[in-house]
């Protein structure tokens, strides 16, 4: 079993192996968006932004869905994905008699990359979960969509175009998982799931293959770890 409470640099399909069995309570993920940029007119807009999303732009394979099974105590997931991955992802779970939910990001202020499309301002989280897999959270929690802008703030300071909102990350763990169990992030990218465990007061594992994103998720994760220390130092005083 790698250690909890630790990011990872390394390709997920690696690490994943390294992985005991029936050790994860819950995973969070915001893997590679299977995306359409060709049908996007060219202009400065698209210069500045997708072209940040070209590496990204591929989707994953569903193999490691298949390596997660295993490790998993239960099935209990959830998946940013694009419109065109859902289908894919639903077919997989109801294939294996699992409860389902698609869940929503709307986003107040969303990239104009229109031209024959709708605004890109919807983003989609396929949640999947084992029968007997308990729902936690309250009615602040449990919403099945999230209303927001798009953190400006956070991209520009952890410099990750897909950077997610850390309340709504946070709403999933408070939502299907208790506090002391180990939630696990394959793709963390900047460590948005990380720094959300650490402050529902969950354990965490995170592997993320990109070595310029690897350390700020690092940064963040130790960060957010010493915020934590200092507030129980303070607590117990």
């Amino acid at each position: 079993m790698l250690k909890t409470n630790e990011v990872y640099n390394m390709d997920c399909a690696q690490g994943i192996k390294l992985l005991d069995d029936k050790s994860i309570d819950l995973v969070v993920m915001d893997p590679p968006y299977l995306l359409n940029l060709n049908r996007v007119k060219k202009t400065s807009t698209f210069n500045n932004y997708a072209n940040e999303l070209m590496g990204l732009k591929d989707g994953f394979d569903l193999q490691i869905l298949d390596m997660l099974l295993p490790k998993m105590k239960k099935i209990n997931i959830y998946i940013y994905c694009s419109k065109r991955q859902v289908r894919d992802l639903l077919d997989y779970f109801i294939s294996l008699g699992c409860n389902y939910e698609i869940l929503t990001w709307h986003k107040q202020n969303p990239s104009p990359l229109i031209n024959n499309n709708y605004l890109p301002d919807t983003e989609y989280v396929v949640f999947a979960r084992e029968k007997g897999v308990k729902l936690y959270g309250n009615y602040f929690t449990k919403h099945k969509y999230f209303i927001s802008g798009v953190n400006q703030v956070d991209k520009k300071k952890y410099g990750h175009p897909t950077i997610k909102n850390l309340n709504f990350i946070e709403n999933h763990i408070i939502n299907s998982s208790k506090e002391g169990d180990v939630v696990l992030d394959c793709f963390c990218g900047s460590g948005t799931t990380l720094v959300g465990a650490i402050n529902t007061k969950r354990q965490f594992i995170g592997f993320e293959i990109n070595k310029k994103y690897y350390e700020i998720a690092k940064r963040r994760v130790e960060e957010a770890l010493s915020k934590e220390e200092n507030i129980e130092t303070k607590n117990t005083k």
